[in-house]
């Protein structure tokens, strides 16, 4: 519906824009205040930015005034400096938790805005940095940007902006032209982009597809129509599809060791065991996968069909996880891959002739250096100590390495080339080792303590990454299956380990995990009371 500034009287068109460093909301605004000065408003934009990239989007607010409306009442008008709750008539969010907190912030009102919101999410560093899934509900924040907006335009933005070669305030501008929020012509759009100049056949494309987006949810539903997931593949496709990318030159081999899957696993945990397969393979070698397969073939001998075999897909993607844990050859093997050459050249959209250098930062402790050998050597290097103290010199600083150049590049493909004697390796080895005792766990208390069995599992997101998070996370580990044997003579241990491995998540300096452990100690009664 297009929108109509006299409705309600003589008043300014009120417009806020959340985005993130890097996205263009300046561009945006810049686009929107030309356009609004040729069509006749007097425009002012504002902006108020956020901290450095993620930890804070830059808030950019415009109010539109109608020139004849001021002639007419003979003085410009006042026109504010921030958005009001209840007070905007148009907000822009250039990702979805954007939206989210344009509406917790009170910017977006059923009676009033029009929400024009990317789907896509860049995640925040206080969702990154947590330990354990710190991602928010993007569901949930749909379900209320819809709840609130009196108008919702959502969808992916960015990869509507990223198929044609462009950046997402072009799709921006086209989702608010094709909104008819505005009581500005599409040709006042296209115009005021081809002021630019720069990138006039991209911007121009992104601007066209949005715009016929918006239009489709516009005439869709007056709350925007909801964006479809993407349709998970079916089995057999997946099969064929981890068929061909495992290959290897062993056809007969990987179907064979595919084939497995329908044939010793339940039917609920195939979609996880052909992932779970397909890394092993990706991280080590056919022999791996199966291996993989072996020890989840016997945790699904003893699983409960009637539970749904949750246990199985439980333990199918986390062992999947622990079998491909990071380490050196690990981390230098991803880091030297072509497709990670090519996305970055994609994400800074280098042209053929344009060279894209890349500068890794490593710090490795002797810890890991001990790791990467095998394991005699390793023990020898850990265990003692004039050697010890002589690796930890050279391991003292950071260093940089230019993964693009040969140097960088030689250096890091010689140390993912160990991957060949990795299972020689002190940290195989260990890993393992901790792996087997694991399974032991969930094995052994399946039958009789079905649901302690399930929380054990699921500890194992506990043990993640490398260096100081992966000693911390392994420390944390250790305590909760420590507690185990007590908790298993308790009618509510099951409950106990899922408190416990949620404490353990919920800070890195192990203080609610203390606390919790603490309270193991008491009595029952008194925790109750507690």
């Amino acid at each position: 519906m297009p929108f109509d500034p006299m409705k309600n009287g003589p008043r300014p068109i009120t417009l806020a824009i959340s985005a993130l460093g890097g996205q263009g909301g300046g561009v945006l605004s810049g686009w929107i205040v030309k356009m609004a000065e040729r069509c006749g408003y007097l425009a002012q934009y504002t902006s108020v930015p956020g901290v450095a990239q993620r930890t804070g989007a830059t808030i950019y607010y415009l109010e539109l005034f109608l020139h004849e409306e001021a002639k007419k009442a003979g003085r410009p008008p006042v026109l504010a400096l921030m958005p009001m709750p209840g007070d905007v008539d148009i907000v822009i969010a250039s990702e979805l938790m954007e939206a989210g907190r344009a509406v917790s912030r009170g910017f977006v009102t059923a009676d009033r805005t029009t929400l024009i919101a990317s789907t896509h999410r860049d995640y925040a560093i206080s969702e990154k940095a947590a330990m354990g899934d710190g991602t928010a509900d993007a569901q949930t924040v749909l379900e209320a940007t819809r709840a609130h907006a009196k108008h919702l335009v959502a969808f992916d933005m960015k990869a509507s902006a990223e198929a044609v070669g462009s950046v997402i305030s072009s799709s921006l501008f086209g989702a608010l032209a094709g909104s008819g929020a505005l009581p500005f012509p599409r040709e006042a759009y296209e115009d005021t982009l081809r002021e630019g100049g720069r990138m006039l056949e991209a911007n121009l494309a992104a601007f066209g597809a949005a715009y016929d987006l918006a239009r489709k949810n516009v005439a869709g539903d007056a709350h925007g129509a909801e964006p479809s997931p993407s349709s998970p593949l079916p089995h057999q496709s997946q099969l064929q599809s981890a068929s061909l990318a495992l290959a290897e030159g062993k056809p007969a081999a990987v179907r064979d060791m595919l084939n497995r899957i329908p044939a010793e696993l339940p039917p609920a945990v195939h979609e996880l065991a052909v992932e779970g397969t397909r890394r092993c393979v990706d991280y080590q070698d056919l022999a791996y996968a199966g291996l993989y397969l072996d020890r989840l073939a016997l945790v699904a001998r003893l699983d409960d069909g009637a539970r749904g075999f949750q246990l199985s897909g439980v333990v199918a993607r986390q062992l999947a996880l622990w079998m491909s844990y990071e380490d050196t050859i690990r981390v230098a093997d991803l880091k030297t891959r072509g497709s990670r050459f090519a996305r970055a050249r994609k994400e800074v959209r280098a042209k053929p002739d344009q060279i894209v250098y890349l500068t890794e930062f490593m710090h490795p402790r002797v810890r890991e250096i001990a790791d990467s050998l095998p394991a005699p050597l390793g023990h020898m290097v850990l265990d003692t100590p004039w050697i010890n103290k002589f690796v930890g010199w050279f391991c003292r600083k950071g260093r940089t390495i230019h993964s693009t150049k040969l140097g960088g590049f030689f250096l890091l493909k010689s140390l993912s080339a160990l991957r060949r004697i990795r299972r020689s390796t002190l940290r195989y080895q260990e890993e393992q080792a901790r792996i087997e005792r694991w399974l032991a766990r969930i094995e052994d208390l399946a039958g009789s303590h079905y649901d302690l069995a399930l929380e054990i599992g699921r500890c194992q997101t506990l043990v993640k990454g490398y260096g100081d998070t992966h000693a911390r996370g392994l420390g944390n580990f250790n305590r909760l299956m420590g507690a185990v044997d007590m908790l298993k003579s308790r009618a509510d241990g099951a409950a106990l380990l899922a408190e416990l491995r949620a404490a353990a998540l919920a800070d890195d300096q192990g203080q609610a995990l203390e606390e919790k452990m603490a309270g193991l100690s008491r009595s029952p009664e008194k925790e109750r009371k507690t």
